[in-house]
């Protein structure tokens, strides 16, 4: 298990440094929460003015203190943080927790101050949470330290949280207590000076207390270290995030179809879920995913069973279901036939499974046994409107008794009901999730349904090195590279680097005159597609610079004046540099392939539907850098549009093999080659089955 934290989490000494007399401030209820809810270890309260602090003797500074102390809070105005930081050195302090605020959120002056005061936390060898944050708590039996201002004292349980928000953090922990969520940890990390996110994954790994990890985010400090630990973290226990910032980012001038595409929140989704992250939009379904995977195991499959004592709540709870990829099966027709057997005749033994309004505790018991047992079922969503006669109460104790020791998961709606309240209190013992409508409880079981699919998912490669000539395809971007700013380059230049890293692309040429096109077709000797050549010009369908199954000399000849007269009806002949005569290939399923650089995250790597209509259709999922084989697979099959790689209404199917290889082939030339900043892959033509994928055409823009 990791400590590096413990110093933190884990202190027998606790330092409060602007410990206050006054209750109400932040110094006084801090030092009120350690002492009332038990902190094992001793408190010290340091405040130069007093003398006893809540009847406790207080101290001028931390290195008057005559003990050892393992943390120390501080609660003190900005200009005074640096000096008690200062003292905590002399005392040989292990850990600090900075809530006073005024640093890096403020501006220049506060950054600066911020730097120098991680630079002096990192010369004493300390740890330091915040600056700017709500603390932290530790509710393990035997330490049940609340280093918080929270009016909240959580119960003791299973789920470690962070917050990069400290007023968020004091609603989450009230949220926790009226859902009957236990947490085990809790850290506001306020502007991440030292402690990150990442940090605390490490630290929550292997810690026995914890079994699920939450995490309100507002931004990844280091994102390719962030996947790497989440990758690891999660397959050990569930890691639940709420992202805030959905919106459009802006920041980024988009030149390309991949830039317009992953203009949204795409590399966040794209890096959670490769990491086995689940992710939710909102704080109430960050705790509607922890109340279910704290306390149940993970589906095994997406097939769902439905209780009901209500016809109309079972209808809601079938289509929320089957609008988030989770299926009704066919019950066993055994498990039917002991259904029929004790419930009336006017119920329904179909999935869903509906009583009606005089089901006893005693017929949900027996039923719920029953759909357990069954083979076609993965998890079971238990649903109950209070009728007259059955109480709440008898329900969950039979839900408890027909489902303990079941190794799947059972999640029940109390129809208005959130959480696992107090009156239940035999699902909360039984562990058993209770949400207040039915969409939410689909809505929760399909996202753990993706977990399980994740968890079970192999490894997966990269394309090894050995597949590609690097070396070849450096020396093509430096050689392009040596005029200067960042640009495109030039259609034999693009040909030639996918050449180098094995993509296949159609046999093209560059014209700079009619009679030089049409010597280019008689030589490729077949149908060809002349289309415009232009460094300005992004969509050259948009202007009338694509001409298609051009036979002949004299026909390209023709269609390079075409195209030339096009461009001058419009006044932009000017921006004409020629032509691309290039062979035409045999029908296929158009796709596009395509890389953006995120500030943040680093290449993006997009996979759709190809065509003019790409940014219409905006078909397009997407993987952060590297890729492997498995995120080549399932990229392919996430698409809206996959059916057309089926054979859709009697087309030829599409070679999936050969877009997943130059998915792989494009990830490794995007890690071999940095420079490269943009690349549109449109369309790759996927042929049949066997016969490849081609490149008809791409833009690739590198950085000079």
């Amino acid at each position: 298990m990791s400590t590096a934290l413990d110093c933190l989490f884990r202190p027998r000494s606790i330092a409060v440094v602007g410990a206050s007399r006054k209750r109400g401030t932040l110094g006084a209820e801090i030092f009120h929460n350690l002492l009332v809810n038990g902190f094992s270890g001793a408190v010290y309260p340091v405040n130069p003015g007093a003398s006893v602090v809540q009847s406790v003797r207080a101290y001028r500074t931390v290195s008057e203190i005559p003990d050892p102390v393992d943390l120390a809070l501080l609660v003190v105005p900005r200009d005074l943080v640096l000096p008690a930081v200062d003292d905590c050195a002399q005392k040989g302090v292990k850990g600090l927790v900075v809530i006073s605020a005024g640093f890096g959120e403020t501006g220049p002056a506060g950054r600066a101050m911020q730097a120098e005061l991680l630079r002096r936390v990192r010369a004493a060898g300390m740890r330091l949470i915040g600056p700017n944050c709500l603390g932290l708590l530790n509710t393990e039996p035997g330490i049940s330290m609340d280093a918080t201002f929270a009016p909240t004292w959580p119960p003791h349980g299973p789920v470690s949280l962070s917050s990069q928000s400290g007023a968020l953090g004091v609603a989450i922990l009230d949220y926790a207590r009226d859902l009957g969520i236990g947490i085990a940890q809790f850290a506001s990390i306020g502007n991440k000076a030292d402690v990150s996110g990442n940090d605390l994954l490490e630290y929550w790994e292997d810690d026995p207390s914890t079994r699920v990890v939450l995490m309100y985010m507002e931004s990844f400090g280091n994102p390719s270290r962030f996947m790497q630990i989440a990758k690891r973290v999660s397959k050990k226990k569930p890691i639940v995030v709420v992202k805030s910032g959905r919106t459009e980012a802006g920041a980024r001038a988009a030149s390309s179809h991949t830039g317009a595409l992953a203009g949204l929140d795409v590399a966040v989704d794209a890096l959670l879920g490769q990491a086995g992250v689940v992710r939710t939009d909102t704080i109430e379904e960050l705790f509607d995913m922890a109340i279910l995977l704290a306390n149940q195991p993970v589906p095994a499959g997406n097939r769902v069973a439905i209780l009901t004592n209500a016809g109309g709540p079972g209808i809601m709870a079938s289509d929320a279901c089957e609008s988030r990829g989770l299926v009704l099966p066919q019950l066993a027709e055994a498990t039917e036939r002991a259904l029929e057997a004790f419930l009336p005749s006017e119920a329904s033994v179909k999935n869903p499974v509906d009583m009606i309004a005089s089901a006893s505790a005693g017929s949900y018991e027996r039923a719920l046994r029953l759909l357990l047992a069954d083979d076609a079922v993965d998890s079971v969503i238990v649903l109950f409107v209070p009728p007259v006669v059955t109480e709440a109460m008898a329900v969950a104790e039979a839900i408890r008794a027909a489902a303990a020791g079941a190794k799947k998961p059972v999640v029940t709606c109390f129809m208005g009901t959130h959480g696992v309240p107090v009156a239940l209190s035999s699902l909360r013992e039984g562990k058993f999730p209770s949400y207040a409508f039915p969409e939410a409880a689909a809505m929760a079981l399909s996202r753990a349904v993706a977990y399980g699919r994740w968890l079970a998912r192999p490894e997966g490669a990269v394309l090894p090195a050995a597949s590609v000539d690097a070396e070849r395809g450096l020396a093509i971007v430096r050689a392009a590279g040596a005029g200067g700013a960042a640009g495109w380059l030039g259609p034999i230049e693009v040909r030639d680097l996918l050449a180098a890293y094995g993509i296949r692309m159609a046999r093209s040429l560059v014209a700079t005159s009619a009679d030089e096109a049409a010597r280019i077709a008689e030589a490729i000797d077949g149908p060809v597609a002349v289309k415009l050549l232009s460094e300005t010009i992004s969509h050259k369908t948009d202007v009338g610079g694509v001409l298609l199954d051009v036979v002949g000399a004299n026909a390209a000849a023709q269609a390079y004046r075409t195209i030339e007269a096009r461009l001058a009806d419009r006044g932009i002949a000017s921006e004409m540099a020629g032509v691309v005569v290039q062979e035409m290939v045999p029908r296929g399923v158009e796709t596009f392939v395509g890389v953006t650089q995120d500030p943040k995250f680093g290449p993006l790597i997009g996979f759709g539907t190809g065509g003019v209509n790409v940014e219409l259709w905006r078909d397009v999922v997407f993987r952060v850098h590297p890729i492997t084989d498995v995120d080549a697979c399932e990229m392919i099959g996430q698409i809206r549009g996959v059916k057309l790689l089926d054979g859709f209404r009697g087309a030829p199917a599409a070679d999936r093999e050969a877009i997943a290889d130059v998915l792989l082939r494009v990830s490794r030339m995007v890690g071999d080659l940095p420079e490269i900043l943009e690349m549109d892959v449109n369309p790759l033509l996927a042929l049949a089955p066997g016969q490849g994928a081609v490149v008809v055409d791409a833009r690739i823009r590198v950085r000079r």
